[in-house]
């Protein structure tokens, strides 16, 4: 029988038979960890391990660092007890917001169930991974002709009255999007938007996946959520241990049953370490499965009966690494991009928008991703021109990007913003535009080189290389005018951070925290981004500020790709707010710009606006209006609104952008407001 043909149970049963056999080759480090345990060493893991798990919790805001202070100042340390204690006090101290992102996390658990003989049974667990992707385990969904008879119901649980929530039931997607694996029994699929359009990631969240190291170790609490024998949502915490890490698997004890497969493993920063994927059995020198009463188990006796003594996940990062190898078209590619920096699967692709995907009709671009030396030759460069008769040839609409923008198609980015636009645009009761009628000027590729070394002294930092703390502390070295660390340390006072806290390398050394550590947590933990998009976003920002050769390079780009006479629309993203002030100081006299809007701005920033062309906040020359979009959970936009006198008389809007998206150009231009202030200035007569 091939790989398609078998049945559930049997790829079940075999997934269990492997797990037990890995347990049970595994007795003589497992024994070990044990006795250390016993003895009395919290965490038997490599000192080395400890110190990165430490820092990492730190960095995530798993634990205070004042609580750290507090608990270990009294009493001398060396630095590996140090480690042992902070991680021993992310088991002990929770922060009261360790309930609420467990609530977070568990919403994008879904229960998978199955339509068979017309009755509709539930089958297993998954998660979303990405805006439109859940994962789960290959013996749930084995292919992707048995993916189709199944659904995902998300909010399937009860509420905090103890009684039955609304289920959301949303249909799976194989067609689209499906991968899976055997040996690591994963199994990843598209999962179809809501009526409205909207993907599922955007209404239930999802989970950024991580490659880095420092996320779990040995001896450390798991917890687990799922749907243990097809039941409403359960959570499992606290009596559970990790006992043995393996290449690709990991070994802990929990108590779990057998619906609870395909769900996802977290520590206590709720970062998902690992996909539950089978109990293991004990068993006799014989090698037979024994029953809880120390019997034989036979055919008939069921799950219950039969005596688990440990679980095993896949870890994450096998399974990430297992999908960076895959061949892939581009659109699929693409949604693999979308689960973030973190998972190191946006590396070397080509950045498609969803009109690339399939069913739609792709724009004639073709696409050649970057060579791993960072290399762009085959990769468009320039920015894309407006045609002549875009307004009536008199006003001119131009779009100018942020950073993160490099190898991607400056088409299909024009398409994106003016598909986010359009949206906003029927909202407001306005006609939608072309992209064609659109400037998109680009400088994504400049940028990128010139801040990864190929133009420059920056280095570039690989993900899987160093925390994002540390990061940022080798960002701050190399700032060109040593202002990094003042940006991150201002821009964590604006978001709230107290001035006169604990110093973080007091009592346990700097070289595990750092100074910069408590700044960029703070600024995740109040924001919808994560510690490396904040830590890197502010190194373009600091190194396109302070290098000359940087800021004349990024302008120069620009200006490629701008009209030159008539009425101008600047629509403003990110660095790019940056960047357009700038710009608006070399226009020509022909170029009367009559609106401009910066959207996710950092320009309230002192730090920021103090080092514009014109310094300081000031109102941008010859603009006749301007309107700041932010949203209140954009990392970047921090400073906003803009409320110093001297920017002068603009529109302030805040807009509550959708979940995990609070920094997207297109979420930005979707809303009535910003859409219509473009749209009512492109349609004046």
């Amino acid at each position: 029988m091939d790989e398609a043909g078998r049945s559930n149970g049997e790829l079940r049963e075999q997934a269990a038979a492997e797990a037990a056999r890995r347990y049970d080759d595994s007795t003589a480090e497992r024994e070990r960890i044990e006795s250390r345990l016993a003895a009395g060493v919290r965490f038997p893991d490599a000192p080395d391990a400890l110190a990165v798990r430490a820092g990492r919790i730190l960095e995530r805001g798993g634990l205070s660092p004042s609580a750290v202070v507090a608990d270990i100042h009294g009493e001398a340390m060396d630095l590996p007890d140090t480690n042992e204690r902070i991680i021993d006090l992310s088991n002990e101290l929770q922060a009261w917001s360790f309930l609420p992102r467990g609530v977070r996390a568990g919403s994008s658990v879904a229960r998978i169930t199955l339509r068979r003989d017309g009755r509709e049974l539930p089958h297993g667990t998954g998660f979303l991974v990405s805006p439109r992707l859940m994962l789960t385990n290959h013996h749930v969904l084995p292919d992707e002709s048995f993916a189709r008879r199944c659904f995902a119901e998300f909010n399937a649980q009860v509420t905090v009255d103890n009684v039955p929530d609304t289920a959301v039931r949303m249909e799976l997607d194989p067609g689209t999007f499906f991968a899976a694996d055997r040996r690591l029994d994963f199994a990843l699929v598209a999962v179809t938007p809501a009526p409205d359009g909207r993907p599922p990631g955007e209404i239930f969240g999802w989970n950024r996946l991580s490659v880095q190291i420092g996320k779990l170790v040995l001896g450390e609490k798991v917890n687990i959520i799922g749907h243990p024998d097809g039941r409403l949502k359960e959570i499992v915490l606290r009596d559970n241990a990790v006992l043995v890490r393996l290449d690709d698997f990991v070994h802990y004890r929990t108590d779990t049953r057998p619906g609870n497969s395909g769900s996802p493993v977290f520590n206590d920063q709720w970062e998902v370490v690992a996909l539950h994927h089978s109990g293991v059995p004990k068993k006799d020198r014989q090698g037979r499965v024994l029953r809880r009463d120390g019997q034989p188990w036979r055919e008939g006796d069921g799950d219950d009966a039969i005596e688990w003594v440990a679980n095993e996940g896949v870890r994450i990062s096998s399974i990430l690494k297992h999908l960076a190898r895959l061949d892939l078209d581009s659109a699929r590619r693409a949604l693999l991009t979308e689960m973030g920096p973190d998972s190191g699967l946006d590396q070397n692709t080509a950045a498609l928008t969803a009109s690339a995907l399939p069913g739609s009709t792709p724009p004639p671009v073709s696409l050649t991703p970057a060579t791993e030396s960072g290399s762009d030759a085959q990769q468009p460069k320039t920015g894309r021109p407006a045609r002549s008769t875009a307004f009536g040839g008199r006003r001119h609409l131009v779009f100018l990007h942020g950073r993160d923008q490099h190898g991607k198609d400056p088409e299909f980015l024009r398409r994106e913003w003016t598909a986010g636009l359009n949206r906003g645009l029927t909202l407001a009761s306005l006609p939608p535009i072309d992209p064609r009628d659109v400037w998109f000027p680009f400088y994504g590729t400049k940028l990128h080189n010139l801040v990864t070394g190929t133009e420059s002294t920056a280095e570039a930092i690989g993900l899987d290389e160093v925390s994002a703390a540390a990061a940022a502390e080798i960002f701050a070295a190399k700032s060109p005018t040593g202002s990094y660390d003042r940006l991150l340390f201002e821009a964590a006072a604006r978001a709230g951070m107290p001035r006169n806290g604990p110093a973080t390398t007091e009592g346990f050394g700097a070289g595990l925290v750092g100074t910069l550590h408590r700044p960029l947590s703070w600024l995740a933990a109040r924001s919808d981004l994560d510690e490396w998009t904040i830590a890197t976003f502010l190194r373009d920002v600091d190194l396109y500020l302070g290098d000359s050769a940087v800021r004349q390079s990024v302008l120069d780009s620009v200006m490629e790709t701008m009209p030159s006479t008539g009425e101008l629309v600047l629509v403003t993203h990110s660095l790019g707010t940056v960047v357009g002030l700038d710009l608006l100081t070399r226009l020509p006299d022909g170029l009367d710009p009559v609106l401009l809007v910066t959207a996710g701005s950092p320009l309230g920033l002192d730090g920021v606006n103090e080092r514009l062309l014109a310094r300081g906040p000031h109102r941008p020359p010859r603009v006749r209006d301007w309107v700041n979009v932010w949203c209140p959970t954009d990392g970047v936009a921090i400073g906003c609104p803009l409320e110093d006198e001297r920017w002068g008389k603009l529109t302030q809007l805040a807009v509550p952008n959708g979940r995990d998206r609070a920094h997207k150009i297109d979420e930005y231009l979707a809303h009535e407001g910003s859409a219509g202030a473009i749209g009512s200035v492109l349609g004046r007569t």
